[in-house]
């Protein structure tokens, strides 16, 4: 079965994370590193993304939604986010996770409306999430 893939606002992204199992994806590569990110968030340039998606499903265990992001979110984070659906339509078993989603306008939307982020360099991100 083909998951949908819906966007969501920074606004929404804060609502839903404190009644939900969230986990946030960076699929940003090196800008990550000089342009900050959001707490709590997960690593996973797109550049190597595909080979990373098990790890990603590692990673996210326990968690029933996941938002994808990049940098404005029109090309990297929704292709990594259709890419996750399908490979999670492949595998056998039940990952979990319900829904998928996109943070509208991506990082750089996030930021420009004065939303929190983290500067740290650990990896995985331990700051506080939303």
């Amino acid at each position: 079965m083909a998951r949908s893939i819906a966007y969501v606002s920074p606004s929404q992204l804060i609502s839903i994370n404190r009644s939900t199992r969230v986990a946030i994806v960076d699929v940003r590569d090196d800008e990550r590193s000089y342009d900050a990110h959001i707490a709590g968030s997960h690593h996973f340039a797109s550049d190597s993304f595909s080979k990373r998606m098990p790890e990603l499903l590692e990673a996210v265990k326990g968690k029933d939604t996941l938002v994808f992001h990049c940098a404005l979110s029109q090309v990297r984070g929704p292709t990594c986010a259709r890419t996750f659906a399908n490979y999670l339509s492949e595998i056998k078993g039940d990952a979990g996770i319900n829904k998928i989603m996109v943070l509208d306008h991506g990082f750089n939307g996030w930021h420009a409306s004065g939303r929190p982020v983290c500067r740290c360099t650990d990896i995985p991100c331990k700051g506080e999430t939303l």
